[in-house]
């Protein structure tokens, strides 16, 4: 990378990463049976980005966080590369570091030598252990004694006869090991009367599935003289946007800096956009599923999922691919090639009139820049795609494929938290719910977020024909004042306001459109309610800590809840004309369909940051004509 692109912001190399770990174990003394669960860059703050310029000497540093799994302990600090020491060191007690791949696997094999696990899995007919798939799950935390202080996954278990078959297919119902990962053994075992397991393998794949259909004509995405934007290292300039990019085994893809153009300078939007938490919770409660309630980013970390891109059309179009460099459990660098798509998509018609009767018409077609992650979280795909339009809006999609999670059931059983999906073979209700984290500076680091509504003027001579309609604005002045959940009768939105105004002396602003906005089912009290109480709201504003990252607390995996943003807002801090964050949280309940399986037709949920008086008049205006050799 050319030295003038060297940024504060720029992720960790490759060499970073393992002078990062050197500098840890050398210092340190750690035993070998240290893992590393994250190196990851430790981000320098604001006013050092903010003032930096090229050619600038910058202070590398990595937060790094190590766990020993026989030790009982957590550790995590700061690490000054460019210093060869560490800055930093804490030991967290009582908390439990994400699932890491070492812990999947050690769990698996003590599951497999397990004698009760055996015969339990042989009482159901099978005698050839090696055809059985085991999925190691977090427990969260029911207060159960026996787990308190111990790191903890419980194992279901799947019948998989051939490597083409669907693993999720098959479950071995009413078999779960719980296993102590630090002693390594299974310390209980659930056994319930067995089920029938389901005769069909779930394939999906062509060979299984014949002859594709032929009428089906290619669709060519080309773009003669190349795409329109410019990449200088993580930066990226596309039409009049400007942004930063990175990506970390958490969080997956990340944004920084993210302005607009205007008028010879670029103004500020968001200073970082990332996806904060994310929660699946299930509604089975029987004896072998009432524990699934994911946290993908706390419990395990989306990004260490990451797809590689080069197999198959994930991006379609003139694409430029870049690669994520991660930590593997010993601290190494690794590497995963065209980890990020970017390209750019026609996005139907920008603006049109016809001016009737006259005859003339005006119009101009929209485009999109795309930046994207795909990453594969168990059973589930999530893909993950920030857009940005011509027009100044800022779009946030997750696509949802992959395998539902299942269980297996007797036929002509009653399923009160579940559907038939196919014969014996049941998927439980579930939401997923996604907490976004947006750090803003619309046009500045002082901010004001005020929920609108729309609603009806009440009667009176005001409103003689009753028809009258009235926006009621209310300003979110402190951090109580600001746990907020969506109206769609009210079409409610917030408002992200800067202390600037614009050419009729209003705030430029832009605006949170929510869109797919459940909240989660569960009681506030019970065990996945006190870890995920963010997602019982769609909006929380807090004011900027640099320490204050995931919705969630930095530690969720086997937490007993309250940490995160119930936590931190407790100080009910002024949130008023000040540097402020917003998190939202949005998603689907997903209650499953046939059409779901055996592998699911991509769900979209997302929402929007349009311009509210951002900009003086409609910033498209200036967007070409297309050329009538480009329209058939």
């Amino acid at each position: 990378m050319p030295e003038s692109f060297v940024h504060p912001l720029d992720p960790l190399t490759a060499d970073e990463i393992a002078a990062a770990r050197d500098i840890v174990r050398r210092d340190l003394d750690l035993p070998s049976t240290t893992r590393f669960v994250t190196v990851r860059l430790q981000e320098p703050p604001k006013d050092v980005v903010r003032g930096f310029s090229s050619g600038d000497p910058i202070e590398r540093q990595a937060f790094v966080a190590v766990m020993d799994r026989a030790a009982k302990t957590l550790h995590d600090g700061v690490v000054s590369i460019s210093g060869d020491a560490i800055v930093a060191w804490h030991e967290r007690p009582e908390l439990q570091a994400p699932l890491i791949m070492d812990d999947i696997l050690v769990a698996q094999r003590v599951v497999r030598e397990d004698s009760g696990w055996q015969a339990a899995v042989r009482r159901r007919g099978i005698d050839d252990l090696d055809l059985v798939h085991v999925d190691p799950w977090m427990v969260g935390n029911f207060g159960d004694a026996e787990e308190q202080g111990r790191r903890v996954v419980a194992s279901l278990s799947y019948l998989r006869e051939n490597p083409a078959d669907n693993p999720y297919a098959r479950p071995i119902e009413g078999v779960v090991a719980y296993v102590d990962l630090g002693e390594e053994r299974v310390m209980r075992l659930v056994d319930t009367e067995p089920v029938p397991i389901p005769q069909d393998p779930g394939r999906y794949d062509a060979e299984w599935v014949g002859a594709p259909r032929e009428d089906l004509r290619p669709i060519e995405v080309v773009q003669p003289d190349g795409p329109s934007f410019e990449v200088r290292g993580n930066e990226i300039r596309w039409q009049r946007w400007r942004f930063r990019f990175s990506f970390n085994g958490r969080e997956g893809l990340v944004l920084h800096t993210l302005g607009y153009e205007d008028g010879g300078q670029v103004r500020p939007i968001l200073y970082r956009a990332s996806l904060s938490e994310m929660i699946v919770p299930y509604g089975d409660i029987s004896p072998s599923h009432f524990f699934q309630h994911a946290f993908d980013l706390g419990d395990f970390g989306v990004g260490r999922g990451v797809n590689s891109l080069r197999l198959g059309c994930d991006c379609l179009g003139e694409i430029r691919y870049f690669d994520a460099v991660m930590n593997d459990d010993d601290g190494n660098p690794m590497t995963v090639e065209n980890a990020i798509c970017l390209h750019e998509e026609d996005a139907s018609i920008l603006w049109k009139h016809w001016e009737f009767p006259d005859g003339g018409t005006e119009s101009r077609r929209s485009r999109r820049l795309v930046i994207s992650s795909i990453c594969t979280n168990l059973n589930y795909e999530y893909g993950y795609y920030w857009y940005l339009y011509l027009d100044g809006t800022i779009e946030y999609e997750v696509k949802l494929t992959g395998i539902l999670q299942t269980a297996a059931a007797a036929p002509g059983s009653d399923l009160p938290h579940a559907t038939w999906v196919a014969p014996g073979l049941s998927a439980p209700h579930h939401q997923h719910l996604f907490n976004v984290r947006l750090d803003t500076e619309v046009d500045g680091p002082e901010n004001t977020v005020s929920e609108v509504d729309l609603v009806a003027a009440p009667p009176g001579p005001d409103n003689p024909y009753g028809s009258a309609m009235t926006t009621r604005v209310t300003p979110l002045r402190r951090e109580s004042e600001a746990r907020r959940r969506t109206d769609p009768s009210a079409a409610r939105t917030w408002v992200i306001s800067s202390e600037s105004e614009n050419r009729l002396g209003q705030p430029t602003a832009y605006r949170l459109v929510p869109s797919y906005t459940p909240v989660l089912l569960a009681a506030p009290d019970s065990a996945v309610g006190r870890r995920g109480t963010f997602a019982q709201y769609n909006l929380w504003t807090t004011a900027f800590s640099e320490d204050e990252r995931h919705a969630g607390g930095e530690y969720p995996n086997q937490h007993p809840g309250g940490a995160g943003l119930p936590e931190w807002t407790a100080a009910d801090r002024p949130i008023e004309s000040a540097d402020v964050v917003v998190w939202h949280t949005f998603g689907v309940s997903h209650v499953a369909r046939p059409e779901d399986w055996p592998v699911m037709p991509v769900e979209h949920v997302g929402f929007m940051l349009k311009p509210w008086g951002f900009f003086e008049r409609n910033p498209a205006l200036d967007v070409p004509a297309t050329e009538a050799r480009h329209c058939h």
